[in-house]
């Protein structure tokens, strides 16, 4: 079994030792032009050229949960496109969401801001009751999140397109499902896969539709948010803040609004980051399941995005 390894941005020696260590049994190697073929690749962010030269692909296996820049390329018909499904990554987004929504929720950017004026004061205490928190996508990272903010006794909705069942979590499906998920939303966390269907979701006509007073959480991918859309809300006083971690540029420019904005706190794409040691031991496994012919989680429905 032949693997190659193409990982654009990423130190890739790491990951080939990993999966040689992991895949005895398998010749793994970096691609590069001059390559053999492969049975199977990993890869992240890799060129158009690098499918165009391996034509005979088994599987494909992104270092990574979204696959929507991969989709964009043209990948041999009948290679088996396959995300990582968790590998440490459910635990990381879950620990930054909680900690945006409980960050607004308790006022601690306010007590922030009195620090810096070396003010004394104390806010009133906020309702539970009135800071319900919708998460749109309940995949594998959606349904964990959700569960983590249930654990600390917020009101948590759940919005996909195909019906879901996650205890604890109100949910809803469907069109008309999204905007009763939307009217009853204070608190708005997006963890959604980027598709056409899916792309400027967050515009101002759905963004007005939340509770008085809304903040927005965005973890999943830049281009689902408009954002002129969320800039005029925030100032007209609608929404109340935002987090965001992921944007439609990369790295945010240094004169986009957001960087200045009061009501806007910006990351560096850092809410879940790949572990490489975990990512290496959930592809060899679902690798040796493949060849066995077995199934495995993690396969892309090309044609939904996901």
């Amino acid at each position: 079994m032949r693997i190659a390894v193409c990982c654009t941005d990423q130190k890739v020696a790491p990951w080939i030792e990993g999966l040689a260590a992991a895949l005895p049994e398998a010749e793994v190697f970096e691609w590069r032009p001059d390559a053999p073929e492969a049975d199977h690749a990993v890869v992240w962010a890799p060129p158009q050229a690098f499918f165009d030269a391996q034509p005979r692909l088994k599987g494909v296996f992104n270092t990574g949960a979204g696959v929507d820049a991969l989709l964009k390329l043209q990948l041999p018909p009948q290679a088996t496109l396959v995300r990582l499904d968790d590998a440490g990554m459910s635990v990381q987004m879950a620990e930054f969401v909680c900690h945006a929504v409980i960050r607004h929720f308790r006022e601690f950017d306010g007590y922030e801001r009195d620090e810096e004026q070396g003010k004394w004061g104390f806010r009133k205490p906020r309702l539970r009751s009135d800071y319900p928190v919708g998460v749109m996508g309940l995949g594998v990272l959606g349904q964990r999140v959700a569960q983590a903010l249930a654990a600390f006794e917020f009101p948590v909705r759940g919005w996909s397109r195909a019906t879901k069942d996650v205890p604890g979590v109100q949910c809803f499906h469907g069109e008309q499902g999204f905007q009763d998920f939307l009217a009853g939303t204070r608190v708005l966390v997006c963890l959604l896969p980027l598709t056409d269907d899916t792309r400027d979701i967050m515009n101002r006509a759905n963004l007005s539709r939340l509770l008085p007073g809304g903040y927005v959480v965005n973890v999943a991918r830049g281009a689902h948010l408009v954002d002129e859309d969320l800039l005029a809300l925030l100032d007209s006083g609608h929404l109340a803040g935002a987090a965001l971690d992921v944007f439609r540029t990369e790295p945010l420019p240094a004169d986009h609004p957001f960087w200045r904005h009061p009501k806007v706190t910006v990351t560096p794409h850092t809410s879940a980051r790949t572990l490489r040691d975990e990512s290496i031991a959930q592809i060899a496994r679902k690798l040796r399941a493949f060849e066995r012919g077995e199934p495995i989680a993690g396969v892309v429905d090309r044609k939904k995005g996901y």
